[in-house]
């Protein structure tokens, strides 16, 4: 017998929530409040599952999308569940809301998780009488092409629960992370967040283009990023690994930390400086889903290079 999962909100993220889960052999069902939102994500999922399947990262999308169903109150997809990824609006008081029917409904054993960006969950479910399974598990958009997921209890969220939650997403196909404290933006968003504001300021200034501004990140930093974090990065820059680096080149990114970009940095005249030199795209939905097929290819390039290391390997 399968697993059940319940996606509680069934846009963007809950479609892509439940076509992860779906691929993996989970039994997934569909809830939105809004009426006929769910049962308008199955055909989306199917489809998206259709997609998946012609960049390889999809075996059996037909038998994948079977899997999925809507169902028309948030007890019935609740009922006999093993995990709950909710994808509500990022309000609090809806969250509040949610967590507290969703406490109160499921079965005792099963992971609430929250796919919030920002709020942190000791905020929304510490009144909870099973506030210890309760935890974020924060995806990054989109996910069914980005597997990062953020792992993030409260103080009161049992060891077991981030123990089962990590092997859960695993086992699905993603690739979790731990934040060890709890901490607003989690770390993607931190680390997007700084990268983000150095951005703005320094086309706001006058120091390069946003356009050449992407392409430092898109055909410089990226490429690295792209299979290694910050501290591979700096290990393999430096004959002496990362002891060595610091010993060369903190001194300059000391002189950095020290003038650090301030919060007007997002301000009108920032953005208007920005839009001024920026050609912004006919089609919206048309861009996104050309970044979507440049990620299914690029993840699609990721696994295979993992697949072969693992064989070479053994």
């Amino acid at each position: 017998m399968s697993e059940t999962v319940a996606i509680v909100g069934s846009g963007l993220i809950g479609r892509a929530w439940a076509a992860i889960f779906a691929r993996a052999g989970w039994t997934v069902r569909l809830w939105d409040p809004a009426e006929g939102v769910a049962g308008k994500a199955v055909g989306l999922c199917a489809q998206g599952l259709r997609d998946l399947a012609e960049q390889g990262l999809c075996d059996d999308p037909e038998g994948a999308a079977r899997r999925i169903a809507a169902v028309a109150t948030l007890e019935e997809a609740l009922a006999g569940v093993d995990f709950v990824q909710e994808n509500g609006p990022e309000t609090l008081e809806v969250k509040r809301d949610l967590f507290a029917r969703m406490d109160a409904a499921a079965p005792p054993g099963a992971i609430l998780a929250s796919s919030s960006s920002a709020i942190r969950v000791s905020l929304f479910a510490g009144a909870l009488p099973g506030r210890a399974r309760c935890l974020i598990g924060h995806p990054v958009n989109p996910p069914h092409l980005i597997p990062l997921v953020e792992l993030s209890g409260a103080e009161w969220t049992a060891p077991e629960t981030i123990a089962r939650a990590r092997a859960v997403y695993e086992a699905i196909g993603q690739v979790p992370v731990t934040v060890l404290k709890e901490v607003e933006g989690f770390i993607l968003n931190r680390l997007q967040g700084a990268l983000l504001a150095e951005a703005f300021r320094l086309v706001a200034e006058g120091y390069v283009t946003p356009q050449d501004l992407d392409r430092t990140v898109a055909d410089g930093l990226g490429l690295r990023w792209s299979f290694m974090g910050p501290f591979e990065t700096i290990e393999l820059n430096a004959p002496g690994g990362i002891p060595d680096y610091c010993a060369r080149y903190t001194g300059f990114y000391k002189r950095l930390a020290a003038a650090p970009a301030a919060p007007e940095v997002y301000g009108e005249a920032a953005v208007r400086a920005i839009l001024s030199q920026w050609r912004a795209a006919p089609d919206l939905p048309a861009k996104m889903a050309w970044r979507d097929r440049r990620l299914a290819a690029l993840r699609a390039h990721k696994v295979q290079q993992e697949r072969a290391q693992q064989e070479k390997d053994v």
